[in-house]
């Protein structure tokens, strides 16, 4: 691991700079009054937080994230580069890189383990053209960075350039200062497979080109059926151009494709001010939308002009939620992963509406109203990142339900884990249906409801004739299994799937997948259909093993597995072990602790999770346990460990994150528990309430109402609460309800430095 000590002062002397002046540049950009407590570094480096417990090593201690600019949930971010690739598992940068090889319109699917996909970088460098990512390089200080949402810069020492970016959803602006009179632009398509295209036209002033998009998990390798479009414009006059492939440059020619480690170049005659403008822009249909992109979204070169603009988005965004406390540090924690939050899904239509049709790539449909959005990590998001969308941002949450509604109507199947627009089994569970009666279960109503629960219930009941759709992802894995078996046997290993077996976890999580499917068919009045989920979300019952109390593997014939150790990883098990899947299930917490064998032993089994060291927060299984000690009446233990997690956890630091930050399903668990509640069961209207850790915090709704979470006398000693009110009336309650937030209103705690056990002990009444 690298010393962060002499970086991390460049790092606090950037927090000082933004915090007095916002993090601009000059006198003239917007107010920002929630952008000066964001660095987007955080995540960029090896995890340095107190892990809690025994997991969490290897690719786990990397966030993954990115200190990009970009629009809150636009179709490009907008990042420095350290690693050329696009390869699975690498992001396109880290923090303990010393040198940066350009700047990329990145598609990486934030904070995973997937790959990025259809984009390009560019990098202006001087004194002699050098053109290969790894050789082109420049060293560079994060004491020079600034690193905002909304903009960002660096010196790069190699070549005395000053280099500036910002940007909108599909387009970037860049502000390139030269002290030398060689001065080029390089631009390469980011093509591993050495398939991509690109192009110079002197008249216009663009480079241009397209880097096609491939798949994994499901069809892997197979081509998605779109590129990634894009057009590089510039306002400078040129001397001289060329392409090149690896190490032999071409001057004064205009095109090169489907060969490795190629691009273009220009060279600059430079203005007396030494500035060259660069406009950048892309596209997933086509080249001509890449222009209209462009020409829409920054038709002018007036830097300032965008810059101000997308710091008025973020500050907007951001103003959601309005947090008050004396602790800055604090205050940046929740705003940085507010930020980190606000990725994915990603926009995945151009500005007059066209997008490339699910899972084929043609031909190109135009979405009427709001955006399409792609990229949805849902084994992550479904438990935190989209409920929090559903109270702050409803609208667009809609319109990411609306986007889930239509790859089902262009597919024939409700996706499982849609990304780079194609179907996939990435990852277990049917989870967008957890998400779509989430949405609808909280009062969501603009996307095509009968359309999605039509979706939904054929997942949930069907699987695909067609053994070709059924392996390019297309409904449940081990489906038919689960339904004669009631769990998914040992025997059955789930071949066609990209994480094999997990048979267990499977079981748990479809159990949960029918029970949010039941409550939507409920509310729509299909009785039937409801009933019939709500007897099989009980299959969580066959593989709990009342003799242990752990999840544990069966056979067909009913017998549990012998060897079995529930500390340990096992292959019927996603990510984790035995003791940490034991705890999925948030929809029926009674019943599990009825297989537990009463009150007692689940409270004790949950202790373990935490005085022995198995807590492993940096994985989602284990996301919801801290909440749970409130279903067995000790609220003041899921105070106790909520905080100690957002304290360990979670620091204000490049390493500061304890795991993969998936799709910002971390960064939103961070933004509920610093407010002090949870959303432990997706697909109901319930909230466990832990600690709340700010003054105030209000959350300003799109209905125009606010609630507002008062906590008197909140500090890291007084963690614990004493009482509460809800609009003013005494409230005991350890949980509440989404309509209490939408009707607005003040919920109100007094809190102190031990537990008061008399307060919220009642076992929760809702879901039990």
């Amino acid at each position: 691991m690298i010393d962060l000590q002499p970086k991390m002062i460049g790092i606090l002397l950037t927090a000082s700079l933004c915090f007095f002046t916002g993090c601009k540049n000059n006198s003239e950009k917007a107010d920002t009054k929630y952008l000066q407590y964001i660095d987007t570094r955080v995540g960029t480096a090896a995890s340095i937080t107190k892990q809690a417990g025994r997991f969490g090593k290897g690719s786990e201690e990397y966030a993954q994230t990115l200190p990009a600019v970009l629009e809150p949930n636009g179709m490009n971010f907008w990042t420095p580069q350290t690693r050329e690739t696009e390869q699975k598992c690498i992001a396109p940068y880290y923090y303990k890189d010393t040198l940066l090889q350009g700047f990329r319109n990145s598609h990486w699917i934030v904070g995973g383990c997937t790959q990025d996909y259809g984009s390009m970088t560019l990098m202006p460098v001087s004194r002699k053209l050098i053109c290969l990512p790894r050789e082109r390089a420049s060293q560079f200080s994060h004491d020079s960075e600034i690193a905002t949402p909304a903009y960002y810069s660096v010196d790069l020492d190699r070549y005395n350039i000053k280099a500036e970016m910002t940007g909108t959803s599909r387009s970037a602006i860049f502000r390139f200062t030269y002290a030398d009179d060689n001065a080029y632009l390089v631009v390469n398509p980011n093509s591993d497979r050495g398939e991509g295209y690109i192009e110079i036209d002197t008249v216009k002033k663009e480079i241009r080109g397209y880097n096609p998009v491939h798949r994994i998990y499901q069809g892997w390798g197979e081509k998605a059926g779109f590129n990634g479009y894009f057009i590089v414009r510039f306002d400078g006059a040129i001397s001289s151009f060329g392409i090149f492939e690896d190490q032999n440059i071409s001057e004064k020619q205009t095109q090169i494709s489907d060969k490795k480690n190629i691009g273009a170049f220009v060279k600059f005659r430079l203005p007396a001010n030494k500035q060259i403008l660069v406009k950048a822009a892309s596209s997933f249909t086509s080249m001509e939308n890449a222009r209209l992109n462009l020409d829409t979204e920054i038709p002018d070169w007036d830097f300032a002009s965008i810059q101000s603009q997308l710091e008025k988005k973020w500050e907007e965004t951001l103003s959601a939620i309005q947090v008050e406390t004396s602790n800055i540090t604090d205050k940046r924690k929740f705003y940085s992963a507010l930020y980190r939050a606000s990725f994915l899904p990603r926009t995945f239509n151009d500005v007059d509406g066209s997008y490339p049709i699910f899972s084929k790539g043609e031909p190109i449909l135009k979405i009427e109203n709001g955006n399409y959005y792609d990229d949805f990590s849902m084994w992550d998001t479904y438990r935190a990142l989209h409920p929090l969308l559903n109270i702050i941002a409803p609208q667009k949450s809609g319109e990411m339900m609306q986007s889930l509604a239509l790859k089902y109507q262009q597919g024939g199947w409700m996706p499982i884990f849609p990304c780079w627009n194609s179907y996939t089994a990435a990852m277990i569970g049917d989870h967008c249906v957890a998400t779509l009666s989430d949405a609808y279960i909280k009062g969501i109503r603009n996307f095509d409801v009968q359309s999605a629960y039509e979706g939904a219930i054929k997942n949930a009941f069907l699987t695909p004739d067609n053994i070709d759709d059924y392996r390019n992802g297309m409904g449940r894995r081990a489906l038919l299994s689960y339904l004669k078996y009631g769990y998914i046997p040992l025997e059955d290993s789930v071949p066609d799937a990209f994480h094999k077996k997990e048979q267990v976890s499977r079981t748990l999580e479809y159990a949960f997948d029918d029970f949010a499917l039941s409550q939507w068919a409920e509310a729509l009045g299909n009785k039937e259909e409801a009933a019939v989920l709500k007897q099989r979300s009980k299959n969580y019952r066959n593989v709990i093993d009342s003799s242990s109390g752990y999840a544990r593997g069966r056979y067909m014939s009913g017998e549990f597995i012998k060897d079995f150790n529930p500390f340990e990883f096992a292959s019927f098990i996603t990510e984790g072990t035995p003791a940490h899947y034991t705890w999925y299930v948030p929809h029926d917490v009674q019943g599990l602790i009825d297989k537990m064998k009463g009150k007692d032993r689940y409270l004790a089994k949950l202790d373990s999770m935490f005085t022995e060291k198995l807590y492993w927060h940096g994985n989602e299984p284990c996301h919801q346990i801290p909440f749970m000690f409130n279903y067995g009446g000790q609220p003041w233990r899921t105070q106790e460990e909520v905080r100690h997690i957002m304290d360990t956890e979670y620091l204000d630091d490049p390493g500061g994150l304890s795991g993969n930050d998936d799709a910002g399903q971390m960064s939103a668990w961070y933004v509920f528990a610093s407010l002090g509640f949870y959303p432990v069961c997706p697909g109901t209207p319930y909230y466990m309430i832990a600690s709340p850790s700010f003054e105030k915090a209000t959350i300003r709704l799109e209905n125009s109402k606010q609630f507002t979470i008062v906590a008197h006398n909140a500090s890291s000693a007084n963690i614990y609460i004493q009482s509460a009110k809800l609009n003013g009336k005494e409230y005991t309650k350890n949980y509440f309800s989404h309509s209490d937030i939408t009707n607005g209103g003040i919920l109100e705690f007094e809190m102190g430095s031990t537990p008061n056990k008399a307060w919220g002990n009642q076992i929760s009444d809702c879901l039990l």
